[in-house]
């Protein structure tokens, strides 16, 4: 009661301090960690030894798949960093010994002291959200919504102690960890990033999460063995951009960005964080990353922060007036160290003719590699050794060890929330008859969510987790110890009648803004889940719903059908967690109660996104703290509303028809084929056809991977095509004079007639040739490509059952990317290519 009152009166206060348009007072931060004047004499020395271009050198960092060690040694590069789903050697299964040895070639390199080089460690960065997610057999924790509702900030210390040993075991120095987000719309596709809508949580756990990887700052230990920096993150208001969309405009007032979206940084910096990411996102329409007055004004002068800034994955491209290798603008708003992941020798080079210019001052240069050596030397880097000297070096065992497992599954009990429990059904007993059902119940890919061994978490498997329990071998050790059975089937079929019959479903994996949604309708998009709850609530068999979510959705219709209801977030390896809740212990006893809470209001419709505690009109259906235990009485009903506010988007609506943005949109998937194979999936933004004709990869337009680049060899034919696993019937498309639409870029124009068709199942179809409009256009230039589908239609293509919307063709060489693939009624008038 105590805290909930303290907090309504901060946001009282925050009105208070809105309506008087007051100048914002942000606080000046005592950081745990204290200058040094002898350390900084010692860079006094090694800046003076260091030319222009050493020092700008140090202000980058590059992609382990577009750096080598020799470009470390030679362009004096001050960090490396692997993007999700990047390994070394490109090997998803790379041991600890891989990433060791690597971590050791890229240290050596710069470390060199040949020709009188002076000798400044490498920093590799990694993103770590859930615990070293990018590793094979790490211990994965569940992600921070989740870890939000435990509300347990003793317990994030110890993930943060956990993580931390596991990250050094592989020779990484520096996580970006933890997020800061306070979420306030939830239909931001990073969600699950944020502990809470409620910033006195994210204060709550910051600085713990801070303190848990990088120790106690004064305390012996501080940076030491099993320790990494940490890095708050994203510096500021991603949480609270309109309408939830990744990377868009915050709008908020300063006093809001401060009380609202500032808070975790307050005790981040009081801990003694030493790097922060910078935001991809705008703060009433300037981009974060140019921003002088919030990176050098606030953070840096006004709140005290004496450790550098790092921009996210070419971020500064998004700044106005900028690209990916050239911004001057982002230098001089403050900004120390640069993500360029791929294009960094141009940054180098436009950097030091800028400076030369005196667009940017030679003294920005020297603070912002003042700041990066203060971090690697309070690191210990330079006296540490290589990597694979430290001490938990190369230690496989760490990665998953029992112990650190524990404190996962001791996350994942803490962070369930029970919405029902009608009649007391929960806890079971452990010696009945279970059915366990739905696509979650063994999925540990989708138990885990985004950020997991790959960026978006997809094209994992089960063997891709050694050492991880799924949600169904939780409970079928936990009944089968109790003298019962456990059943799976996906379907819920059965050949004898369970006792209860426990259904996990949920979202599909995600991150970022390819989790970006429209609505917070849930079962408008998978209505099979709710459809497979009462087809076993039809035979009288009582069921208990496991949700897996990176978010708040609405799920009436599945809450109608259930007679529990437990949201499990997304657990991460440790599913087992979830069967200690579930389960009455051998002498029939509640063994673990339920003690998450809400850290999110729950919506009470689709349309409901922005629902925060403290609202004005706030009326959501279960409110931000709420969570039952075993001792509450359950009065939720039977029959809570099912219409829905509005219809979603989709065939036979105004609104255009998402083939891929980011990702194949559903039904659609993506393909590639050749001679030796026509169908081959491409998964996680990579795939070859099975003859080598044809390849394709993830590549950056606007954000991160978010088109794809295709190559064909001219070794015979080859073709790329999206395809639904059953027709589709796109008429009314046709019937509202629609156009397909694709931002595409040619990178080696055609050697041979290059073909695109639209299918409806072949050889039902219509083609038309490309070669000639893609030898045209600028090369290495995006351009809006768009054609009317009457055009296909008078070639033949039957629009009431299309599953092959696009398809390219050729037999010769090319090379492309696209994005943005879509069907936009109304769009043909002014098409590209139109056919009267």
């Amino acid at each position: 009661m105590k805290s909930s009152f303290i907090a309504a009166l901060m946001f009282a206060a925050m009105a208070g301090a809105l309506s008087a348009s007051e100048t914002v007072d942000w606080p000046a931060i005592s950081s745990a960690v204290t200058r040094d004047p002898e350390l900084e004499t010692r860079i006094d020395a090694i800046i003076d030894g260091l030319s222009l271009e050493q020092k700008i050198g140090q202000m980058v960092q590059a992609e382990i798949r577009h750096v080598t060690p020799r470009d470390v040694r030679k362009y004096y590069l001050g960090s490396i960093l692997n993007g999700g789903g990047s390994f070394p050697d490109n090997n998803k299964q790379a041991a600890v010994a891989d990433w060791l040895a690597l971590a050791d070639r890229f240290y050596d390199a710069s470390m060199d002291e040949s020709s009188g080089r002076i000798p400044i460690p490498v920093i590799w960065g990694t993103d770590a959200v859930h615990g070293h997610n990018n590793v094979i057999g790490a211990t994965l924790f569940p992600h921070n919504i989740g870890l939000g509702a435990a509300r347990n900030p003793d317990l994030i210390e110890k993930i943060g102690e956990v993580t931390a040993r596991e990250v050094v075991a592989t020779g990484i120095d520096w996580v970006f960890a933890p997020t800061l987000a306070v979420v306030r719309d939830d239909r931001w596709g990073r969600t699950y990033e944020g502990f809470s809508e409620d910033p006195t949580i994210v204060r709550n756990y910051g600085g713990r999460m801070v303190v848990g990887l990088q120790g106690q700052a004064g305390a012996p230990g501080f940076l030491g063995a099993g320790r990494v920096v940490a890095t708050a993150k994203h510096f500021i208001g991603d949480g609270g951009t309109f309408r939830g969309v990744d990377q868009g405009d915050n709008l908020a007032t300063e006093q809001e960005l401060l009380d609202i979206h500032g808070q975790g940084y307050i005790s981040a910096l009081e801990s003694g964080v030493q790097t922060v990411m910078v935001s991809f996102n705008s703060w009433n329409g300037k981009k974060l990353h140019g921003d002088r007055y919030l990176l050098t004004d606030v953070l840096k002068q006004k709140m005290q922060f004496d450790g550098f800034l790092v921009s996210d994955w070419n971020g500064i491209g998004q700044v106005e007036g900028c690209t990916n290798s050239n911004c001057a603008a982002a230098v001089n708003a403050g900004l120390d160290m640069f993500m360029v992941p791929e294009d960094w020798k141009a940054f180098i080079k436009t950097t030091v003719s800028q400076v030369k210019s005196g667009a940017i001052p030679e003294s920005r240069i020297d603070d912002a590699v003042r700041r990066i050596l203060r971090v690697k030397i309070r690191a210990g880097l330079f006296e540490k050794g290589k990597p694979s000297s430290r001490p938990f070096a190369g230690d496989s065992a760490l990665l998953g060890d029992a112990s650190h497992r524990a404190v996962a599954r001791q996350a994942v009990r803490e962070s369930l929330v029970l919405l029902k429990n009608k009649g007391g059904l929960l806890p079971l007993r452990r010696d009945i008859k279970v059915l366990v059902a739905g696509d979650g119940a063994d999925n540990i890919s989708k138990q885990s969510g985004g950020w997991t061994i790959t960026w978006q978490g997809t094209e994992n498997t089960n063997e891709d987790f050694p050492g991880a329990t799924s949600i169904f071998s939780g409970i079928s050790e936990a009944v089968s110890a109790g003298g019962g059975s456990a059943k799976l089937n996906v379907k819920g079929d059965f050949d004898e009648k369970p006792d209860v019959a426990i259904v996990v479903f949920g979202e599909e994996p995600y991150a970022e803004g390819q989790g970006d949604r429209t609505t917070l309708d849930y079962s408008a998009e998978k209505p099979a889940d709710v459809a497979l709850m009462e087809k076993l609530g039809r035979q009288n068999i009582p069921v208990v719903s496991i949700f897996l979510t990176g978010r708040p959705l609405w799920v009436n219709p599945e809450l109608n059908a259930s007679d529990a209801f437990v949201v499990a977030w997304l657990p991460g390896s440790e599913g087992g967690g979830i069967a200690d809740v579930l389960f009455r212990d051998a002498q029939g006893k509640i063994d673990t109660d339920f003690r998450g809470k809400l850290s999110f209001s729950w919506p009470a419709n689709g349309e409901q996104a922005e629902a925060n505690r403290f609202d004005a009109d706030y009326s959501p259906l279960f409110p931000y703290g709420y969570g039952l235990t075993y001792t509450d009485a359950d009065t939720l009903s039977d029959s809570l509303p099912v219409t829905r506010n509005a219809a979603p988007a989709g065939p036979g609506s105004d609104s255009e028809l998402q083939i891929f943005n980011a990702r194949a949109a559903a039904p659609w998937k993506l393909f590639v084929g050749d001679s030796k194979g026509w169908q081959v999936p491409v998964v996680g933004g990579a795939a070859t056809s099975a003859g080598g004709v044809v390849s394709v990869s993830a590549t950056d337009r606007t954000v991160q991977e978010d088109a794809r680049r295709v190559s064909w060899n001219g070794k015979g034919e080859g073709q790329v095509y999206f395809q639904a696993g059953a027709p589709q019937d796109l008429a009314t498309y046709l019937e509202q004079d629609a156009a397909i639409l694709v931002d595409m870029k040619v990178e080696q124009p055609p050697t041979k007639k290059v073909t695109m068709r639209m299918d409806c199942q072949y050889p039902c179809g219509a083609k038309g040739d490309l070669t000639e409009l893609m030898k045209k256009v600028p090369q290495d230039t995006w351009f809006p490509l768009s054609i009317d589908l009457h055009c296909f239609n008078k070639e033949g293509a039957d629009f009431s059952r299309i599953d092959t919307p696009f398809l390219l063709l050729t037999r010769g060489r090319l090379a492309l990317s696209f994005a943005n693939l879509r069907i936009v009624p109304g769009a043909a008038a002014d098409a590209v290519i139109k056919c009267d």
